[in-house]
């Protein structure tokens, strides 16, 4: 009976383990903004809506891997990111009020598709 119950203790945690990362890099922040980068570090970037003019900065986790371009079919590195660039960051304010970005896309000058000019 022991057995049984360790079995069954061990397949219902290796099943939340495997699905539980899936659901959440799904889950995309409920807000975004498109706008020129206007800093950007290891841990943060800055983003100015150019209509508008207002700017809001994002924390960022370390190894962050969420760029990609507007398509989502490529994928890029946070290097890849530069001053002066048009991007759409997908963010949310749930950790202790800050900003963070979940995912980032890279556009061209003329807000399309990076590489689709």
């Amino acid at each position: 009976m022991k057995i049984l119950s360790l079995l069954l203790f061990f397949a219902f945690a290796i099943t939340s383990l495997t699905t539980a990362p899936v659901s959440a890099q799904a889950k995309v922040g409920s807000a975004n903004i498109s706008g020129i980068v206007i800093h950007v570090s290891d841990n943060s970037i800055k983003v100015m809506d150019p209509k508008t003019k207002q700017s809001l900065s994002f924390l960022i986790v370390p190894k962050f891997d969420q760029v990609f371009s507007a398509d989502g079919k490529t994928t890029y590195q946070m290097k890849a990111i530069k001053a002066g660039q048009y991007v759409k960051v997908y963010y949310d304010q749930k950790f202790l009020g800050q900003r963070h970005a979940d995912r980032i896309l890279l556009l061209a000058q003329n807000n399309t598709v990076k590489g689709r000019q």
